[in-house]
């Protein structure tokens, strides 16, 4: 009888230790079973570490990096009125709600998971009691960099990534194409009308600035660089646009502002103007510099300048 038990207590223990290899192992310190990733993931933000979803479902943006969010293929279910105007982004946001970081039961009526906007927001106290709400403090890093980070947020690093790398590669090409065409020493400037107010701008303030000075590597007026480089912009007077003005001349248009002053003689005997070598572009689908925007604004240089006079 006792040589009849032991193979058979010899076969249970074997069958133990066979179901026992088959349960999943813990490894994340939760309890849970390995084959479960964590559900959130550690940022380290501006204000420190901040534990956000690894993949989240249900985002607002506030401000500025709408077109960031959705290039990376992240569901967006609120953004502010600036990104809602971008006829770029129509396709992107037609389902998505516009927000505002003053009116706090709009994005509590959203439940979102993770709230994103610039360090300049209002109500962040009580944005981040909604959801965990992460910040960027524009200028702080430059364009493609940010574009990483805010990958690095999402969970979507490597993504970011590849595109940063190829839009580089892309730029940097049509940069020789448009120098070989009218030349490495010609001018370029970027004016805009608001408010009656005009503006000449630096290299990192959108409306294409970025892929025209770093990536291109036009060259930019001297005027330009003396006033609008630290700042980004420089607010001018019609009377000294001439100054200001390049060889050519990218104008981000607000078609809903008076542009009146197109109409004046000091504007019209520019020569950039009278060579007819002013690119009008439409200002709100050039203000932002997320991937969305990039590329078109990319596509309209090439086919401006490459078929220019």
């Amino acid at each position: 009888m006792k040589k009849l038990l032991i193979p058979i207590l010899f076969l249970l223990i074997l069958l133990i230790t066979a179901c026992n290899n088959d349960e999943p192992t813990e490894t994340n310190g939760t309890g849970k079973d390995s084959v479960e990733e964590s559900t959130t993931i550690t940022y380290d933000s501006e204000e420190g570490p901040i534990e956000v979803p690894a993949d989240p479902k249900r985002v607002v943006v506030v401000s500025t990096y709408a077109g960031n969010v959705a290039a990376l293929g992240v569901n967006l279910v609120g953004v502010d009125a600036w990104s809602k105007s971008n006829p770029q982004f129509d396709k992107y946001f037609a389902d998505v709600e516009e927000v505002s970081e003053d009116n706090l039961e709009k994005i509590i009526e959203l439940e979102p998971d993770l709230i994103i906007g610039l360090s300049t927001a209002k109500n962040l106290d009580k944005l981040k009691e909604i959801a965990p709400t992460v910040t960027f403090t524009y200028g702080k890093v430059d364009y493609l960099t940010q574009h990483l980070e805010i990958g690095k947020l999402l969970n979507k690093e490597k993504e970011a990534q590849e595109w940063i790398d190829d839009f580089k590669k892309r730029a940097q090409t049509a940069g020789e194409e448009i120098k070989g065409k009218i030349g490495k020493d010609t001018t370029v400037s970027v004016i805009e009308n608001f408010d009656k107010q005009l503006y000449v701008f630096g290299d990192n303030w959108g409306r294409g600035t970025e892929i025209i000075y770093q990536e291109m590597k036009l060259a930019m007026p001297e005027k330009v660089k003396e006033m609008a480089l630290k700042d980004g912009f420089y607010a001018l007077s019609l009377e000294v646009l001439p100054e200001y003005a390049g060889d050519y001349i990218i104008f981000s248009k607000v078609g809903t502002q008076d542009n009146s002053f197109q109409e004046t003689d000091v504007y019209k005997n520019i020569p950039a103007v009278k060579e007819g070598r002013v690119f009008e572009a439409v200002a709100e689908e050039f203000y932002f510099n997320d991937p969305i925007s990039l590329d078109y604004q990319l596509a309209f240089f090439k086919e401006n300048f490459l078929n220019s006079k």
